[in-house]
């Protein structure tokens, strides 16, 4: 996000668990001391997992979703590449 930056607020997610997204599409909206920004999908895949929920406060560098190779299954059972 940016050096000085140490944490940020979960706003929205843009994509939900089971999306497709691709490696530099927006993922979520995180709200920082300064602005409102879309962060980026780091890799292509299929969301598995989102750990953090709007209005969470987040520090820079926190894992807030998992994205992997494939699309989760009903039950849950996947592997995440990311």
């Amino acid at each position: 996000m940016g050096d000085a930056m140490e944490e940020g607020v979960i706003v929205q997610w843009l994509k939900n668990v089971g999306d497709k997204v691709e490696s530099g599409e927006p993922l979520f909206e995180i709200e920082t001391d300064k602005s409102n920004v879309e962060v980026p999908a780091e890799a292509t895949g299929y969301v598995q997992s989102i750990t953090a929920q709007p209005g969470d406060t987040v520090p820079v560098g926190k894992v807030v979703a998992v994205i992997g190779a494939e699309a989760p299954s009903a039950n849950g059972a996947s592997t995440p590449s990311t």
